[in-house]
């Protein structure tokens, strides 16, 4: 049993060194390379919500702007401003 364990461990460990090294992450600078991949992931997806609430918040004002000039001629305003 332990000559088994110690073979699937073997191959394990080669296939996952061969695996890193396709990647390009077999070096000693791939940790520092993947935080960064990571960093950068989780600034785009910060950006990413940014923009989405923005473009929400726009649309929001939007409605509301047309809905008080609606509510403006509705009422008979554009005359008083003339």
């Amino acid at each position: 049993m332990a000559v088994l364990r110690a073979i699937a461990e073997e191959a394990g460990e080669l296939g996952a060194t061969r695996a890193l090294t396709r990647l390009g992450l077999a070096d000693e600078g791939a940790a520092g390379d993947v935080a960064e991949l990571r960093e950068l992931l989780k600034a785009w997806r910060t950006a990413k919500s940014s923009a989405w609430r923005a473009s929400v918040a726009w649309v929001v004002r939007m409605v509301w702007a047309l809905l008080l000039v609606g509510l403006a001629v509705k009422l008979g305003f554009g005359e008083w401003v003339r």
